[in-house]
């Protein structure tokens, strides 16, 4: 079955799609027709590979094949299919073609899909006029009708083409993004890195309340399927404040065979979604998220009045969101089993006024666990390095681990990365919780308070080299050495010259 299909092919196959808008639309618009008719492709595939495999088994008996085919994940209405709006192709009407297959799909698969499609519209000017836009889309259709990007089960079997190839998109997609690319986007091995310290464990529930496009939060789960025999044994929650972005998680988490999910989309600060039947905030095992850094309006009009007390320690600053997120994740873990995983910018670290009133209360009931230093250039969208705050609702101890892993990763141009190693030796030294010279310090409450809960990494991580001591005399032997050779070749020169008569 590998050898059917390889996955470098496929990826290289939809990012050639791409080409089809590049030039006409920027890369933040199109990503979401080429992700949006991937996610197309791929039902329509499923769809009738199954129903072919229905007719070759009960031959032409089409009630009992409709019966088996009311149990497929989603329906897939006539109209809707790939191939119906490929054999139209070159009829005038693409746009609107595709609009009404998607709320054909949406419409008969609403339980899972109600208004995944509602921000995408491929009858948009945004593509230009209709006949400019017809061809976009003809070729398009077109790019997606290729051999390589045949998605059908028989052919790519259990392997997670699919799922890669949509995060490979998404990831050049925010390659491309510049800033806003830190809205759907969490670099993959800082998703993974969380996702090993979570450690999360088979029957467990994890949330993530600024998702993106629920990558990170995809990693958790995987943990448990790598850790207990492919399980899918755990559910997955997260929320999503912008339109565009909870539809690419939906369709994200679907493509990965993830429907154990519940995505909301809505502010998570001023409108929290996730709540349990009691109309409180549900709680979770694992909570990880890299919310928007330094968010400017976000919502502490109504953070005093809060009806959950999520602020209830101090409220933020009104330009730096920060501790907003930081807060709510906290309220959100499980009473024992909760932890969480937050990026933030190093400023929630040392910043003072509410933020250092936050700060020492959350140190003082012994939730911090461990601050971790990344890099520099690891995000997209911004340079500025960042840490990863990990708290615990039941601590084995009552000290902070800090450890400053900003020295070591892969250097690139515009991204730096973190390789394996490095990931495993931030998990290591996380599990092993011990001071490793220049690397990391385990901190006791009366050092936090001495520096007044400030959590400023190189007062606790002492990374300075000594430079190794000059001997001046052996430096001023070559001096005099240096300078003895520099009067002879003087002379050298000055025979040279009167040789050639000057």
């Amino acid at each position: 079955m590998n050898n059917k299909i390889k996955q470098d092919e496929v990826n290289k196959a939809v990012w050639a799609a791409c080409d089809t808008f590049r030039g006409t639309v920027s890369a933040d618009v199109y990503k979401d027709y080429v992700l949006t008719m991937l996610f197309l492709k791929y039902l329509s595939d499923v769809w009738q590979d199954h129903y072919e495999g229905y007719k070759s088994q009960y031959g032409d008996t089409p009630e009992l094949i409709a019966e088996l085919m009311t149990n497929e994940r989603f329906v897939l209405p006539e109209s809707a299919n790939f191939t119906t709006l490929y054999k139209a192709r070159h009829e005038p009407g693409n746009g609107e073609r595709i609009d009404k297959a998607l709320h054909a799909i949406e419409d008969a698969n609403v339980g899972k899909l109600r208004d995944v499609f509602q921000d995408i519209s491929f009858n948009s000017n945004k593509l230009g006029e209709e006949k400019q836009k017809n061809d976009i889309l003809r070729h398009l259709l077109e790019d997606f009708a290729r051999p390589e990007l045949n998605m059908r089960p028989s052919r790519i079997g259990n392997l997670d083409v699919i799922g890669n190839a949509y995060e490979f998109l998404i990831k050049n997609f925010a390659a491309d993004a510049g800033r806003k690319a830190g809205e759907f986007y969490t670099p993959p091995e800082v998703s993974e890195l969380m996702a090993e310290i979570m450690d999360m464990a088979e029957g467990e529930e994890a949330c993530d309340p600024t998702c993106g496009s629920g990558s990170l939060l995809m990693k958790c789960g995987r943990r448990v399927q790598a850790n207990f025999g492919g399980s899918k044994r755990y559910a997955l929650y997260g929320q999503e404040s912008i339109g565009s972005t909870w539809a690419l998680a939906k369709m994200n988490m679907f493509l990965h065979g993830e429907d154990n999910h519940r995505i909301e989309w809505g502010d998570t600060i001023r409108n929290p979604k996730l709540l349990d039947g009691e109309d409180r905030l549900k709680h979770f095992d694992v909570v990880v998220a890299n919310p928007p850094f330094s968010l400017d309006k976000w919502g502490v009009d109504t953070a005093e009045n809060d009806r959950f007390g999520r602020f209830r320690r101090g409220v933020p600053p009104r330009t730096k969101g920060d501790y907003a997120f930081i807060l709510h994740m906290i309220e959100t873990m499980k009473p024992k089993t909760g932890r969480m995983a937050v990026v933030a910018p190093h400023g929630v670290l040392f910043r003072g006024s509410s933020e250092g009133k936050i700060r020492q209360k959350l140190i003082e009931e012994n939730l911090l666990e461990t601050v971790i230093g990344l890099p520099e250039k690891l995000f997209y969208g911004t340079g500025i390095p960042a840490c990863i705050l990990i708290f615990r609702k039941t601590k084995a101890d009552d000290k902070v681990l800090f450890i400053d892993a900003s020295r070591e990763f892969k250097s690139g141009k515009n991204q730096n990365q973190l390789e394996d190693g490095h990931i495993a030796k931030i998990v290591e030294t996380y599990r092993a919780r011990e001071t490793v010279d220049k690397y990391a310090y385990l901190a006791t409450p009366e050092e936090l308070t001495e520096n007044d809960y400030n959590l400023n990494i190189p007062r606790y991580v002492d990374t300075f080299e000594e430079e190794e001591e000059i001997d001046l005399v052996a430096v001023r032997a070559e001096r005099l050495k240096l300078k003895a050779e520099l009067v002879a070749l003087e002379e050298k020169m000055d025979g040279y010259l009167k040789e050639l008569g000057y």
